[in-house]
């Protein structure tokens, strides 16, 4: 499993990562932020607090958290591994 090493929160919902193996690209997540943990993650400002737990997961103060071989695989598919 891939650690997520550096994480910045950018405009319109999008993460910029990247992972110990140098990976790196954009993933959208305007489409993914509902649910209960995730829904509050639309006010900009919650979401700009994103940041690496000891996991190398990404997560919010709020608890919402995104686990790193799921990010991964969502940078593959999105073909924007750099």
């Amino acid at each position: 499993m891939e650690k997520v090493i550096f994480v910045k929160a950018c405009d319109d919902f999008v993460l910029q990562v990247r992972f110990a193996d140098g990976a790196q690209g954009r993933i959208e997540m305007k489409d993914r932020l509902f649910g209960p943990v995730f829904e509050p993650l639309n006010d900009p400002k919650l979401f700009a607090q994103a940041s690496i737990d000891e996991f190398g997961a990404v997560c919010w103060p709020n608890g919402a958290d995104l686990a790193p071989d799921a990010l991964y695989e969502r940078l593959k598919q999105d073909s924007q591994v750099a």
